[in-house]
């Protein structure tokens, strides 16, 4: 038992043990240089139970996911390696699946991928060679049947933790969590989802989940952003798709005197919040431009006390 243990990256291992889990997320500097990236994630170390790393978020070039994921492994902090499907064809997806499973990286979050009409260079060409689950199926041809989608051995281990994003709504009674329960039984095992900062929203939604029986079957995590002020709470809501933003935590940020400390207070009460709603096995934590205020958050929700080690 203990060798099949020691077969679980961290983050499986917690959410396996009935763990409240907590994840934060970092987008890679555009930089050569790696001690920016590792700056922001040392803070996390201990804290986050893992870190992920973005693949071109936004669809802008930073350093790439592979490689921030090794970094932060090679400094003790497990990553979750955000993969898109956006910018490799298949040949390319493959062999970098197989060299982050040769560095150690267990951990794979599984996305689309923003258009790129939606970055800086709109002009770029998208690949989308493979969908979320044409890729989700590459990942398990390699892990469990040690085989390239072309019947090509793969040999070695690739231990991998498959995750898939979703986004949490307030269901409407016919609602049913058709997309969801498609990406489980093509081998989603977690999903991190989109910002929900409503906690009831969070208690109808994996209500209905439960349903389904999609709960006992995949590990839900629930977006949540210490918010730095009214005005990006206001832009979250009005601009990022699928954002659950109640307008209570919208008054509590314009009456705030000092807005950034009461964006981190809000997401410590959630946090605690979301512990307490059976079917959400943990949290992730987003913070786009304010990812300083990620440690001070988890270290005073006391979720992870006791059990970091």
């Amino acid at each position: 038992m203990a060798e099949a243990a020691d077969h679980k990256s961290n983050l499986q291992a917690v959410l396996e043990a009935g763990h409240f889990a907590i994840t934060a997320e970092l987008v890679p500097p555009a930089a050569t240089d790696p001690r920016l990236l590792l700056d922001k994630a040392m803070p996390l170390k201990g804290l986050a139970d893992a870190v992920n790393v973005t693949d071109g978020a936004g669809a802008r070039s930073h350093m790439c996911s592979l490689a921030s994921a090794a970094l932060l492994a090679g400094a003790g902090i497990e990553p979750v390696m955000q993969m898109t499907c956006r910018d490799r064809n298949r040949i390319a997806i493959q062999s970098d699946l197989m060299g982050a499973a040769a560095l150690g990286i267990r951990n794979l979050l599984i996305l689309r991928g923003d258009d790129p009409t939606a970055g800086d260079q709109p002009d770029a060409k998208p690949v989308f060679d493979l969908d979320s689950r044409g890729l989700t199926e590459t990942v398990i041809s390699i892990r469990d049947r040690h085989q390239l989608p072309s019947g090509r051995e793969v040999k070695g281990d690739a231990r991998f933790f498959i995750g898939a994003a979703d986004m949490p709504i307030d269901p409407a009674p016919d609602w049913t969590p058709d997309g969801l329960a498609a990406k489980v039984a093509g081998g989603a095992q977690f999903v991190q989802t989109q910002f929900c900062m409503d906690p009831e929203v969070v208690r109808r939604y994996v209500t209905r989940l439960a349903d389904h029986g999609l709960t006992e079957k995949v590990h839900v995590l629930i977006g949540v952003a210490p918010l730095a002020s009214a005005r990006s709470a206001i832009w979250m809501r009005d601009k990022l798709f699928g954002v659950t933003m109640p307008e209570w935590i919208v008054e509590r940020m314009e009456r705030a005197a000092d807005p950034k400390a009461e964006g981190r207070t809000i997401c410590v009460e959630l946090l605690q919040q979301l512990a307490g709603i059976d079917g959400v096995a943990g949290a992730h934590i987003m913070a786009p431009l304010n990812e300083a205020s990620i440690p001070e958050v988890i270290e005073r929700s006391g979720l992870i006390r006791g059990r970091a080690a």
